[in-house]
């Protein structure tokens, strides 16, 4: 609240009562940035221009998930590169998605599919903030950064809400689901749990050309954060997520028969994604950090020809 000063002349003998309504002030805080430097610094001290979006972003650009989001950020835009399976990525300054990094809690998805698989499936209920940075300016990442990165904090389990759920359905018959949950494990470990459904499986025709113009997906994500209490406040945090898709596009009458035949166009792609993430900090006396990040992508795409 902003300061206050009121002058009085008490009279021996008397008393006075002074009431005082105090007025809010604006102040405006710096955020808390990791993407410059691996490590949290304030946004005003890290060498790398940072943006920072915040939980208000999202919620004034309601979207099923964080890629489709992106496309309200200046610089960043989410390329559809099939319009058959309608598989995309992220280019950042027109830059291919390979070279753009995906990092969750400042751990790096490594991988070329990042920004297809990276930013999908994540509750957007469940994210602290988003870090991106435009251009080659970290010199941190190596090579596949030279687009810039995204960075998604999520929530500290600890300061998490208990649960939270997000419906969203459109015109289309497209149904996307979001599921958030918190609760403890022990006296020394806070669980998040994320979980995310998508399903459209409506075929739309408008046009009478026997093809599909919105093309048919099922996703299930299921993201947990660990967060363990460690002596003097040091960081130890795990975190994995499993992510499944079925997605297929093409002619009406196209089945699973037809997979890998030449009589029927189609396009089917089947993805199962596993990733680890953790974060251990050294017992030493300066602060040193232990990052690890593993991923395992099992792809199974199909294409047949007329």
């Amino acid at each position: 609240y902003e300061s206050m000063q009121k002058k009085i002349k008490l009279e021996a003998g008397a008393q006075i009562t002074l009431d005082f309504t105090l007025e809010a002030a604006a102040n405006t805080m710096d955020e808390v940035v990791v993407t410059g430097t691996l490590k949290a610094v304030n946004r005003l001290e890290s060498p790398v221009p940072v943006e920072v979006y915040n939980p208000v972003f999202f919620k004034k650009n309601p979207t099923p998930n964080i890629y489709e989001a992106l496309q309200n950020v200046n610089g960043v835009r989410p390329q559809l590169n099939c319009q058959v399976c309608n598989t995309g990525d992220i280019h950042i300054n027109g830059l291919e998605g390979p070279y753009t990094m995906v990092l969750i809690d400042g751990m790096p998805i490594v991988s070329s599919l990042a920004t297809v698989y990276g930013l999908s499936g994540i509750p957007n209920s469940l994210v602290e903030r988003m870090e991106i940075v435009k251009g080659p300016a970290s010199s941190l990442y190596g090579s596949e950064a030279i687009g810039g990165l995204i960075n998604i904090i999520t929530k500290n389990p600890v300061k998490a809400p208990l649960i939270t759920a997000d419906v969203m359905g459109t015109s289309w018959a497209e149904l996307n689901a979001d599921l958030g949950l918190k609760f403890n494990a022990g006296a020394n470990a806070a669980v998040l749990t994320g979980i995310n459904y998508f399903n459209y499986d409506h075929v739309i025709d408008n046009n009478q050309d026997n093809f599909t113009d919105v093309t048919i997906q099922e996703r299930v994500s299921v993201f947990q954060k660990w967060n363990f209490k460690r002596k003097d406040n040091r960081l130890f945090t795990l975190a994995g997520r499993y992510y499944w898709e079925d997605r297929w596009g093409g002619e009406l009458d196209w089945t699973p028969a037809f997979r890998g035949g030449d009589e029927i166009y189609g396009e089917a792609i089947t993805t199962e994604r596993w990733e680890l993430l953790g974060q251990y900090q050294l017992p030493t006396i300066d602060q040193m950090l232990f990052s690890f990040s593993f991923n395992s992508n099992d792809q199974n795409s199909v294409y047949g020809e007329v």
